[in-house]
């Protein structure tokens, strides 16, 4: 008998998962998407890869799984599992469903709209009725979901609740193998630590592995026993073992990028050092630099979820010409529901919107095309943001078409200053969302809202899925732009995009609390809101 015949023969050094020479390629050009990557991950060990936003991080895992979006194909390179070779196409599709939990980055894209959770997590469930829900209400219950949330549709999530809902359903089988793609983008401290809690209780499991996509350094740190490093570029893609050199040539490309800022008015540099802090002092409400009549204004506003369940209750703010307001809270809280009534996707229960101090319509059917141009939103779900039949030039360009009558040939030349702005080459223009990693598209959506040119500009974890150098460049662009630009509201579990804001409001007991601005020294920590205690969301 060979040693890949029956899984309890194979040596205990061998890998669980090995690939050689792993290459993907665009099947309209030839054009390779990922070069060659060898991947080895043994018994009862979780490989953490990384690597600059674009590199090809998500693209391996789809490369491993067989799981490819159309217009590109695994062009060389074998996968094995146990020794065994693992074909494209149904062979893979029955490894997959035999062996693998997969959550890919954009989770809300992946769960049908309509169905409950319980549903969606036991799904793939073998045993009874009674033991699938007992199954689905632990996995809820060790990833921080309370349990009313059973019933709800997927669309009536958060994307921190849709993320664990996901991951819930990628353990639900107990894989074998268990690939995440940046499983706590979307989460809080807090609940990011009990994801990392079911990563780490499979360490040293026999016959389990997790392949792990995170620009988390300190989860990687914390979980992974080998890392693989994404170049991302012409040369060899991958160092096994590797760490991220400062000043290297793929880090020094990310930062000249940003040569020219998306906004017409000159803007001034930034002071201080290049750090993730970096940036203007934070300013206050007495500052005379801010206009004391805000841009956007809230009174009273109230929220509920599709279901009616309350998230805010006559919550109030204010929005300056040039300020930057952060808004945190745990994960399910209603931060994301705070910015969709605010852009007018998701009506308020109650309460009212003030534009320049003149009402705003709830909703964006009311709204004329001078306030829909003035409030943009650069959503979390980059996935559902961006159309999928759109190329990405097609998509930045519609904003300036639709409300400035930009022309085609300038709103080419202006989509490649808003690329080159948000740290992205102009060849992406003519790429369609599938062929982008989750970082990519979640660049080309806030250069999209950029291209209306807002007076109030809306971001939903803007740097989620971001390696630092792609994060700190669009946290400057930010803060540049607020000096003639848009006032600028972030929604963020991020303590360093928290700390450039000028002033922070904690979603707490369907409250919003003035915290204390958080700085380098005195970081942005949710857990301490749970007092030990496991977080239900609102």
């Amino acid at each position: 008998m060979t040693a890949h015949a029956h899984e309890g023969l194979v040596p205990t050094d061998a890998p669980l998962l090995a690939a050689e020479g792993l290459t993907v390629r665009r099947a309209l050009d030839g054009a390779t998407v990922l070069p060659p990557v060898d991947v080895r991950v043994g018994p009862g060990q979780v490989l953490a890869v990384t690597g600059a936003s674009g590199a090809g991080k998500s693209m391996l895992l789809r490369a491993l799984l067989d799981v490819l979006p159309d217009g590109l194909h695994r062009a060389a390179g074998t996968v094995r599992w146990r020794g065994a070779a693992v074909s494209p196409g149904r062979p893979a599709r029955r490894w997959r469903r035999a062996r693998c939990g997969w959550l890919a980055q954009d989770p809300g894209a992946a769960l049908h709209p309509l169905w409950r959770v319980d549903r969606l997590i036991g799904e793939e469930f073998t045993g009874d009725a009674a033991a699938r829900a007992l199954r689905v209400e632990a996995l809820m219950h060790r990833l921080g979901l309370p349990p009313g949330l059973a019933s709800r549709r997927a669309g009536e999530l958060s994307g921190g609740q849709a993320q664990r809902v996901a991951l819930a359903r990628a353990l639900c089988t107990d894989p074998a193998l268990l690939v995440l793609d940046e499983p706590t983008s979307a989460l809080d401290r807090a609940t990011a630590d009990l994801v990392a809690e079911e990563v780490r209780s499979r360490r040293g499991t026999p016959g389990r592995c997790v392949v792990l996509v995170t620009h988390d350094a300190r989860l990687a740190a914390e979980l992974a026993d080998r890392t693989l490093v994404l170049a991302g570029d012409a040369h060899p893609a991958a160092r096994a073992d590797a760490t991220v050199r400062p000043g290297s040539r793929a880090t020094a490309a990310v930062r000249g990028r940003m040569t020219r800022t998306p906004w017409k008015e000159p803007l001034r540099p930034i002071a201080g050092p290049a750090s993730p802090q970096a940036g203007r002092p934070p300013r206050t409400m007495a500052d005379p630099a801010l206009s004391p009549a805000p841009v956007l204004s809230a009174r009273g506003l109230a929220l509920r979820t599709p279901d009616g369940t309350p998230l805010l209750d006559a919550g109030d703010l204010d929005l300056p010409a040039g300020g930057w307001l952060a808004v945190t809270g745990r994960s399910g809280s209603g931060k994301t529901t705070l910015l969709h009534a605010l852009a007018g996707r998701r009506p308020p229960a109650a309460g009212q919107l003030l534009l320049h101090g003149r009402p705003l319509p709830a909703g964006t059917r009311s709204r004329d095309r001078r306030t829909l141009r003035a409030v943009q939103l650069a959503g979390q779900d980059t996935a559902a943001e961006l159309n999928p039949a759109h190329t990405v030039g097609r998509a930045v360009a519609r904003p300036l078409k639709v409300f400035h009558g930009t022309t085609a040939a300038a709103g080419r030349e202006r989509v490649r200053e808003l690329l080159d702005a948000v740290g992205l080459p102009a060849e992406l223009a003519g790429r369609r969302p599938a062929a982008l990693s989750g970082g990519q598209r979640r660049r080309v959506v806030l250069a999209r809202a950029l291209a209306a040119e807002p007076d109030v500009l809306l971001l939903d974890e803007p740097t989620a899925g971001l390696d630092p150098d792609s994060a700190r460049l669009v946290l400057d662009l930010l803060d540049r732009l607020r000096e003639n630009g848009p006032a600028v509201l972030t929604v963020t579990h991020d303590a360093d995009t928290a700390a450039r804001a000028d002033r922070v409001l904690h979603l707490t007991g369907r409250r919003l609390v003035p915290r204390p601005h958080t700085t380098p020294d005195h970081p942005l920590d949710e857990r301490t809101e749970h007092s030990g205690v496991r977080p239900h969301d609102g």
